[in-house]
């Protein structure tokens, strides 16, 4: 089981490769805010409501200072086919090997359907400008999610 980050730790540092096979490191954001969350699989109804809804919002979520990054274990090709057909616009990147889930405690075992399974750990880290945690939210869910963030931040 994954260690879950807590407000104050470091957050972990990584570099995972976007739709398009480019480089996305959390240290070429040092300064800025920024939204970490985490998602099981592209172009499922769930993962695709959160995404949709984290794009309807980017606007907002600049103006307050916050980038999205989103997180699965997902090849860039299927982000690619996911972010084309959705339109998104959050940037989305690759983790097959699920090293920096597991850094973020979003990778281990969760209730699916009464049963204890281990996979993706739908989650949401708010990284501050000093790459300290601000939030770490665990088990959140897709839908509604992003608006109860914003609330939350008071954005």
């Amino acid at each position: 089981m994954s260690e879950r980050l807590q407000p104050g730790d470091t957050a972990p540092a990584f570099t995972l490769p976007d739709a398009d096979g480019n480089p996305v490191s959390l240290a070429d954001r040092a300064g800025r805010k920024v939204v970490v969350y985490f998602y099981p699989a592209a172009l499922t109804p769930g993962c695709t409501k959160q995404a949709c809804d984290f794009t309807d919002n980017l606007d907002l979520l600049a103006e307050a200072g916050y980038e999205v990054i989103g997180v699965s274990p997902d090849k860039p090709e299927k982000l690619a086919a996911f972010r084309d057909k959705e339109n998104l616009k959050v940037t989305l990147v690759s983790d097959p090997e699920k090293e920096v889930m597991r850094a973020y405690g979003a990778f281990g075992e969760k209730k699916l359907y009464g049963r204890t399974v281990t996979g993706v750990i739908r989650s949401t880290v708010i990284v501050d400008e000093e790459g300290k945690v601000e939030r770490a939210l665990y088990n959140v869910k897709a839908t509604g999610h992003v608006a109860k963030l914003i609330r939350d931040l008071a954005i």
